[in-house]
């Protein structure tokens, strides 16, 4: 960060917070180019996050009580390492405020969350256009696993697979 911009304050998200997470998550989704794949609503949202089981935390950091930016992440579990460890969803700082230190902060905020939980990794993917993240997390240490590929089902694909019970 410059000497002119003080560091952002994290906080936790609140039930209070659905909608400001939602904008953020629209926010991201836009910035990626893939905003008509949000489907998410604030009362799924206010469920998943807030509901009887959380799936998922989130962290903003603010900069005179407003939300510059926020980190979206949930648990997993690595049977090689045999330890949980932590997933960043969404990571995103508001346009005005990149090159600042504010997802610097968010990231090492995550990173002290997964070494004092016990945990042992903190995992994350990465849109292979996104030059800028890619040199950012390049910087912070991050090794980019280029022989891993995402593999996702959902929709029709998903249901029949659901439905399948052929071997």
């Amino acid at each position: 960060m410059s000497a002119s911009t003080e560091p952002a304050v994290l906080r936790i998200a609140t039930t209070a917070d659905v909608p400001l997470i939602l904008h953020f998550i629209r926010l991201l989704a836009r910035y990626e180019k893939l905003e008509h794949h949000v489907v998410a609503t604030e009362e799924s949202i206010r469920e998943c996050l807030f509901g009887p089981r959380p799936y998922a935390e989130v962290v903003f950091a603010e900069l005179d009580g407003k939300a510059v930016g926020f980190a979206l992440f949930f648990p997993t579990f690595s049977t090689f390492v045999g330890r949980p460890g932590i997933y960043l969803e969404d990571l995103y700082v508001v346009e005005e405020m990149r090159g600042k230190g504010v997802g610097r902060q968010l990231l090492s905020h995550l990173a002290r969350l997964t070494v004092e939980r016990g945990w042992g990794r903190l995992d994350w993917a990465v849109l292979d256009w996104n030059a800028p993240a890619i040199g950012f997390y390049t910087k912070l240490g991050a090794q980019m696993l280029t022989d891993w590929r995402i593999c996702r089902l959902t929709g029709a694909s998903l249901e029949a697979l659901a439905r399948s019970d052929r071997v």
